[in-house]
């Protein structure tokens, strides 16, 4: 009797509750990759098809690479089991496992590092020379999720004392002149077109030719730089079984070797890494609770 109820208990669990099933452990008929919106949507278009189709032959099975208008959209995903791989800076990685939706599956390495800095870019012609200078001035973050584009920024303006803890950018650059693009080079465009004074991004936007062409970076210059930055992450899906997520991984790690590095590094600007996951995000924790994105 024990053991017929033994049973229908296992059968019942099988059943009901969700990513527990004998198929648990193979990739799945579709697998979803979204990638971070911080670029160029036309040229990320070519790069989401060779991506699909590098990863369709590693894995056996089809792969949808997509690309969302946000980071919040991709952590949701997770959640909901619509999204199954996500490219994310570091700080939606907190919020990704804070919500118990994702894990770090890789990291960034760039120049060897797991890190690298946030910059204060500004025209060559202006005279800035330190963010100190652009009190009242209109300036431009990447976005509100962006870890070097906002997120270590803002919390280098409070360990200088420009803004109070508990105080908000406007407080130091003024009503109406604090604006969040959707990505580094939207942040750029306001430099630009003189909506704005400077722009918070990545050093390597700066440094790199993935975002912003050699005309374009020849009329900037680095005005200040804070960080460091864990370097950006690819995430899976919590639910995710650990056979599933080490064929993704293999598959992933398998950019880093020719031909494959130049879509590597367009798409994820620099060698992929196995990392601790805690030790990469462990930076992050006061600078995430001075911007008030996590408690």
């Amino acid at each position: 009797m024990k053991r017929s109820l033994a049973c229908v208990l296992v059968l019942f669990s099988v059943l009901v509750i969700p990513g527990w099933s004998a198929a648990s452990d193979k990739m799945p008929e579709k697998v979803v990759f979204a990638l971070k919106p911080d670029k160029n949507p036309e040229q990320m278009l070519k790069e989401k098809q060779a991506l699909e189709a590098y990863l369709s032959a590693k894995l056996g099975t089809k792969v949808e690479a997509i690309i969302p208008l946000s980071s919040a959209v991709i952590i949701e995903g997770f959640t909901n089991g619509t999204i199954d791989l996500g490219y994310l800076s570091s700080t939606d990685l907190v919020k990704a496992r804070t919500a118990k939706a994702a894990d770090l599956l890789l990291a960034g390495e760039i120049d060897g590092k797991t890190w690298y800095q946030s910059y204060w870019l500004t025209l060559k012609d202006k005279n800035y020379s330190s963010v100190q200078d652009l009190k009242g001035k209109p300036i431009a973050f990447a976005s509100k999720t962006s870890t070097s584009g906002f997120v270590i920024p803002f919390w280098d303006l409070v360990k200088q004392g420009l803004v109070k803890e508990g105080g908000k950018p406007e407080d130091f650059f003024g009503a109406g002149n604090v604006y969040f693009g959707t990505g580094y080079v939207s942040a750029v465009e306001r430099v630009f077109n003189g909506d704005a004074e400077a722009a918070a991004v990545s050093d390597y936007v700066f440094n790199k030719d993935k975002h912003l062409t050699a005309e374009q970076r020849a009329k900037l210059k680095k005005m200040d730089d804070q960080g460091p930055v864990p370097t950006h992450v690819i995430a899976v899906r919590a639910a995710l079984s650990p056979e599933v997520r080490g064929k993704l991984k293999a598959a992933l790690l398998g950019l880093n070797d020719e031909p494959n590095q130049t879509l590597r590094d367009k798409l994820f600007t620099s060698k992929l890494v196995e990392v601790d996951a805690d030790a990469h995000i462990s930076t992050l924790s006061e600078a995430l609770k001075v911007s008030g994105q996590i408690k």
